[in-house]
């Protein structure tokens, strides 16, 4: 049975409704909406994406968009740290999306609510680090890493090998004596995974459910809809709503997103058709 809460630090969030989750990336390259790492830049975007509806906000200091080069641990807390500090009191769960367990060490001292990593928390180090928190915690599915992880994906079932992948994470997280509480799983979408490949786990993310958990899912401006649809991040907006929107119906918790307010609107929609009694 999947919790009906996620203890994320400060806060435990309600997971009978959905959740949208603002992407704030403090970092000059992401592949969508990179290029401005002004701290002041970042808080007011913050502000703005919570007004407009977001229940937490996912502060990235380091791009891990295809073919991504790494920076180091000193930038990447110089990106996240003050950010984080200065949003302390915006009464929502701060999430740091990060891989690298120092930084979560420095993050967590510094307030996060919880931690979003792309490697399922392998690093070595990077369980022992937030097993003692209370936080929340995302464990993803990447094949590979993200300077090669396009290169050439491949998986025997990616349905199956995902499901595996993100259940053997938990048990291992489990072992450690972190609470179930406190996880949300996210399948990866575009991190080492074709367009075919993307689509077919989201067609398929009810009969993947592993163990119960919530799912988180990434789908915002990815290029798999930049594959259908033939646009630039930038002008993805209907092809990220109408991908939410199906995650929805397949179960998704969380949605992790650029747009928030047009999220927003089409989440109130969606729940008005499906469960608001009108007369």
């Amino acid at each position: 049975m999947i919790s009906p809460v996620l203890q994320c630090g400060r806060f435990t969030l309600d997971l009978g409704q959905p959740l949208i989750m603002g992407i704030l990336n403090v970092t000059p390259d992401s592949f969508s909406d990179g290029g401005n790492v002004s701290i002041p830049h970042a808080v007011e975007r913050a502000h703005r994406m919570i007004e407009q509806g977001a229940s937490m906000v996912d502060i990235g200091g380091e791009s891990t968009r295809p073919g991504a080069e790494p920076v180091s641990l000193q930038a990447e807390l110089d990106r996240v740290l003050p950010v984080l500090e200065a949003l302390q009191e915006s009464g929502v769960p701060l999430s740091v999306d990060t891989f690298k367990p120092d930084v979560m060490h420095h993050a967590l001292r510094a307030g996060a609510d919880m931690v979003n990593d792309i490697r399922g928390l392998r690093e070595p180090g990077a369980i022992e680090v937030v097993a003692s928190s209370h936080c929340g915690l995302c464990i993803m599915h990447m094949q590979g890493e993200p300077r090669t992880m396009q290169a050439a994906p491949h998986y025997d079932d990616v349905v199956n090998d995902v499901g595996q992948f993100l259940a053997e994470r938990v048990q291992c997280l489990l072992q450690a004596g972190i609470a179930p509480a406190r996880m949300v799983l996210d399948p990866g979408f575009g991190f080492g995974k074709t367009a075919g490949q993307n689509y077919t786990l989201l067609r398929h993310l009810k009969r993947m459910r592993v163990g119960g958990y919530p799912w988180l899912l990434g789908l915002s401006r990815k290029s798999m809809l930049g594959h259908v649809v033939g646009r630039e991040p930038r002008d993805r907006l209907a092809a990220s709503l109408a991908a939410a929107l199906y995650g929805l119906e397949q179960g998704c918790h969380i949605l992790r997103v650029h747009d928030v307010a047009e999220t927003v609107d089409a989440v109130k929609i969606w729940q008005a058709i499906k469960d608001e009694p009108f007369v």
